[in-house]
C-alpha cells in the first residue's frame, strides 16, 4: 500500500507493508520533487517496493500531474477526499500525513473519488473553460450597462437587454461621435422600431470621451469572447460526436439544451456504471439534503457538497425548466416553493432533472416523457384532499357534508 501527500513542489510518499514472518508493519517514507524527473523516480520507488495500490489526497489541482504520471503503472490509483483523511490535530507534518493516509486506506476507511478516463477529462476541461468565458462575457455586458448609466443612456429602461444588434449600433454611433437622440433612435431594428419615441428620450445622453474609450474596449472584449466561445463549442462538438444520440435524447428534457447536455457528459462521463442508482448520482452532484441527526432528532443541514460544475449546470437547467408551462417540473417547483421558498424548490427540481438524466444515460432505449402538470393531483389520496378542502371551507365559515358520488 502506497500513499502520497501531494504539494505544489514536492510529494511525500509512504509505503506500508507487512512482514510475512513476524507480522510487523513496515513503513518506508521518501520525498520527491513534482517535476517530471521526480515523478519518474517516484514511480520507480513505488514499483521497487511492489506497491499495487496508491492513494493520494485531492489537493487543489496539484494532484493532477502526479496522477497522470502514475496512471497505468499500478493496479489501483486512488484520489481521495482530503476532508476524509484529516490527521489528529497537533501531529501534522508531511510525513505523518502520508503515513496516516496509508494507514486509513489499508483499513478501508476511505473510498476512491471518481476520476473519469482521459478523453472525458479533456472534454471536462473544455466545457469548464467555456463556462468561465460565458460568465466573463456576462460580466462585460454588465460593465457596459454601468458605462451607459454613467452617461445617462437609459437603454435598459426601454429594452429588455443592453446587448442586441440595435443597442450595439446605437452604442457604436455614440462612440463615433453621433449625439442626436433622434438619429440614434432611428438605428433601431425589427420590433424595437415600435419604441422609437421612448428611445429618443432614453438616448439624450451626457456622453463623454472616457465613455467612448471604455465602451470601445468592452465591445472589443465581448467580440473576442464570442469568438473564443464559438471555437470552444466547435471543439467540444467534435469531441462529443460519440454521444450525439444521447445528447439528442437529453435535449428533450425541459431546461436542458446542448450546452447543459455536454456538461452532463463531461462531468459524469456518460457511463452510469460508476453510479449504480440515480440517488448515488444525485448525492455525488450535491443536489440532495445532507444528514444531521443526533439523539433521534433531525435538523436542517442544507445540501451536501458535490460536483460544483455539474450542480451549477443543473440549477441553471432547473430555472429554465420551471418556466415550461403545463409541465411536471413547473408543478413540482410551485408545489415546494409555496412552503419552503424558491431556492429550495429549484434545487429539488435540479434533483429531479438529474434523476431523469440518469435513466436516459443508463438505458439507450428510453425517451423523455413528461408526467404532466396534473401528476401530483392524479396521485394524491382522494380522502386526504377532500378532508383538506372541507377544512378550508370550515375556516371560511361554511359547513360542508360530503356524500360519495353514485
Amino acid at each position: 500500500m502506497g500513499a502520497l501527500d501531494v504539494h505544489r513542489d514536492s510529494v511525500t510518499a509512504a509505503c506500508r507493508s507487512v512482514d510475512v514472518g513476524t507480522g510487523e508493519i513496515i513503513e518506508d517514507v521518501e520525498q520527491f520533487s513534482t517535476m517530471s524527473g521526480g515523478l519518474v523516480r517516484l514511480g520507480g520507488w513505488l514499483l521497487e517496493r511492489h506497491v499495487t495500490t496508491v492513494a493520494m489526497e485531492s489537493t487543489g489541482v496539484y494532484w493532477k500531474p502526479v496522477y497522470y504520471a502514475l496512471e497505468g503503472m499500478f493496479e489501483e490509483l486512488w484520489v481521495v477526499n482530503a476532508q476524509h483523511v484529516k490527521n489528529v490535530p497537533g501531529r501534522k507534518s508531511d510525513i505523518a500525513d502520508a503515513v496516516w493516509l496509508a494507514d486509513v486506506v489499508a483499513h478501508g476507511m476511505v473510498r476512491a473519488s471518481f476520476v473519469p478516463p482521459q478523453p472525458i477529462r479533456e472534454l471536462r476541461e473544455l466545457t469548464r473553460y467555456r463556462k468561465t468565458q460565458i460568465e466573463a462575457r456576462s460580466r462585460e455586458i454588465q460593465r457596459l450597462e454601468k458605462v451607459l448609466q454613467d452617461a445617462c443612456v437609459k437603454l435598459t429602461s426601454v429594452t429588455s437587454t443592453v446587448w442586441s444588434k440595435s443597442s450595439r449600433a446605437m452604442i457604436e454611433a455614440l462612440i463615433a461621435g453621433e449625439r442626436d437622440p433622434a438619429v440614434l433612435a432611428e438605428l433601431a431594428q425589427s420590433r424595437m422600431r415600435s419604441k422609437i419615441p421612448e428611445l429618443t428620450d432614453a438616448l439624450a445622453a451626457n456622453w463623454r470621451r472616457q465613455h467612448s474609450f471604455v465602451a470601445r474596449r468592452i465591445i472589443a472584449h465581448i467580440d473576442f469572447l464570442d469568438t473564443t466561445i464559438a471555437e470552444l463549442s466547435s471543439e467540444i462538438a467534435e469531441r462529443v460526436t460519440p454521444f450525439d444520440e444521447l445528447i439528442e435524447r437529453l435535449d428533450e428534457v425541459p431546461g436542458i439544451d446542448r450546452k447543459i447536455a455536454e456538461i452532463l457528459i463531461a462531468e459524469t462521463g456518460g457511463d452510469m456504471s460508476r453510479f449504480p442508482t440515480p440517488e448515488q448520482l444525485c448525492a455525488w452532484a450535491g443536489v440532495v439534503p445532507g444528514n444531521r441527526e443526533s439523539a433521534g432528532k433531525r435538523r436542517p443541514a442544507g445540501t451536501r457538497p458535490g460536483a460544483r460544475w455539474l450542480r451549477r449546470a443543473l440549477v441553471e437547467a432547473a430555472w429554465a425548466a420551471v418556466r415550461t408551462k403545463d409541465s411536471y417540473f413547473n408543478a413540482h417547483y410551485h408545489r415546494i416553493a409555496r412552503h419552503r421558498g424558491k431556492n429550495k424548490a429549484v434545487v429539488a427540481v435540479a434533483h429531479s432533472i438529474l434523476n431523469v438524466c440518469w435513466h436516459l444515460m443508463n438505458d439507450p432505449q428510453l425517451r423523455y416523457q413528461d408526467l404532466g402538470a396534473d401528476w401530483f393531483q392524479r396521485h394524491q389520496d382522494p380522502k386526504r384532499k377532500a378532508d383538506r378542502l372541507v377544512k378550508q371551507l370550515a375556516e371560511l365559515g361554511y359547513r360542508a357534508t360530503l356524500e360519495p358520488a353514485a
